[in-house]
């Protein structure tokens, strides 16, 4: 069954077009990467599917629904960078901000609300995090109990976009590997954001490439290729494989790495 799709779909923003009759479904239970350079539409292609930016072609579907009614069904963790709001907050309240859609201001809650905060948070292993003060907490850290909120609800589908963002290689692989591990044992449908193919390699089903208002998806090897980036990023691309890693070249830059940078 589809978890989400996309049919003959085109996304502006302020009169621009962001994705231009673009078609691809994600099967429940995927666990897919969402890869592209700066301003293909990764972030603009999440708040889609919240129902956030409506398609001015086409339609989008998550569950066979349309996704304006989808809500309950998503757990959506936002792009963020660093921040001093709630740093005085412990893990396990930053955890309960998000509880009745909330993010910032803690609600009221009853007693079926604070089971399923401590649900989200034994989910991403974070039990010890909740009692700790989010001043303490790592980017790393941090980032466990963002997932969590991202859980409440029990939510089917996980959008997440750039948790790896500012992380170092031993936070990166951990996130990869909780998010991998609650794609297995949960059997959530996940399509998570990042800036590079690398981290995600051995753990996702498939990739969906954005790029020159257009969009692929296959696996690894189908889609990360000179001809399919080519056509993307709409100039030669090449592609060099080193033992499990992949780099994706412009002449002598590499595009994934060098046109991020200015994320950290």
């Amino acid at each position: 069954m589809e978890a989400l799709a996309f049919s003959d779909v085109t996304l502006e923003l302020a009169d621009r077009i962001i994705l231009s009759r673009v078609s691809f479904s994600i099967e429940e239970g995927e666990f897919v990467g969402l890869l592209g350079p700066n301003g293909a539409g990764k972030t603009t292609l999440l708040r889609a599917l919240l129902g956030l930016v409506p398609a001015t072609t086409g339609r989008i579907r998550v569950f066979s629904g349309a996704a304006a009614g989808a809500d309950e069904a998503i757990g959506y963790m936002p792009q963020t960078r660093s921040s001093n709001v709630g740093l005085r907050l412990s893990g396990w309240d930053f955890v309960a901000c998000a509880a009745k859609g909330q993010r910032f201001g803690l609600p009221l809650l009853d007693r079926a609300l604070r089971f399923d905060v401590d649900r989200a948070i034994a989910l991403v292993d974070a039990a010890g995090l909740a009692r700790r003060p989010l001043v303490e907490l790592s980017g790393g850290e941090r980032q466990r109990l963002l997932l969590a909120q991202a859980l409440l609800g029990k939510p089917r589908l996980l959008l997440l976009d750039e948790p790896l963002l500012s992380l170092d290689l031993n936070h990166q692989k951990s996130i990869v590997s909780l998010v991998s591990e609650l794609n297995r044992e949960l059997g959530l449908t996940v399509l998570f954001s990042a800036h590079e193919i690398n981290p995600l390699v051995g753990a996702i089903d498939r990739v969906l490439y954005l790029g020159n208002r257009q969009a692929a998806i296959g696996t690894v090897d189908e889609v990360i290729t000179s001809a399919v980036l080519s056509r993307l990023y709409g100039t030669d691309i090449d592609v060099v494989r080193l033992q499990a890693r992949v780099f994706v070249m412009a002449g002598a830059f590499e595009i994934e790495r060098d046109e991020h940078r200015h994320d950290v």
